[in-house]
């Protein structure tokens, strides 16, 4: 007697402990790609940290002495374009006025300086950087913005003799 066997079909078989060791492989890379994207973020958030408490030294030292002037370059994250200078107790005008609106909705008491586009400051949407001229700064345009040039801005910070208050300009 000659049985005849039936094809045989080749079969995969994997052990459930393989299968739990595939399902972890994939959890441990997507919570290594998060991590790595919210490091990011706070490298961004330090960064713009750094910039506000550099800027804010910087116009103490000048506005505690009697005159002088300093150019300085700051770094910021590439995706803030621009650094706005506003006086949110005075109506919009000049080149960036279209800005104004958008850059008003952060202002919540004595702000006056704001990250464009708004949201882009990350923690830091608006601060206020104490002792400048705001008024002087925005006579001619308000908001008065200095670009951010390949994550750099540059900015001259300026008193003269006789004034009581700094000014920030590009």
């Amino acid at each position: 007697m000659i049985k005849k066997r039936g094809s045989k079909r080749g079969q995969m078989k994997l052990s459930y402990g393989m299968i739990f060791s595939i399902i972890l492989i994939i959890v441990f890379l997507a919570f290594a790609f998060y991590a790595i994207k919210k490091f990011m973020g706070i490298q961004n958030t330090v960064m713009v940290g750094d910039f506000i408490d550099s800027l804010g030294s910087d116009v103490d030292k000048m506005w505690k002495g009697s005159q002088g002037s300093q150019e300085r370059e700051y770094r910021l994250p590439k995706k803030i374009q621009y650094v706005c200078f506003a006086d949110f107790y005075s109506s919009e005008r000049g080149g960036k006025d279209e800005y104004y609106p958008e850059l008003k909705r952060v202002f919540n008491e004595k702000e006056n300086l704001v990250f464009y586009p708004v949201g882009s400051g990350g923690e830091f949407d608006s601060v206020e950087v104490k002792h400048i001229d705001i008024e002087a700064m925005t006579e001619n345009n308000n908001p008065y913005c200095i670009e951010n040039k390949d994550g750099k801005v540059n900015m001259i910070i300026k008193k003269n003799h006789g004034e009581a208050l700094v000014t920030v300009s590009d």
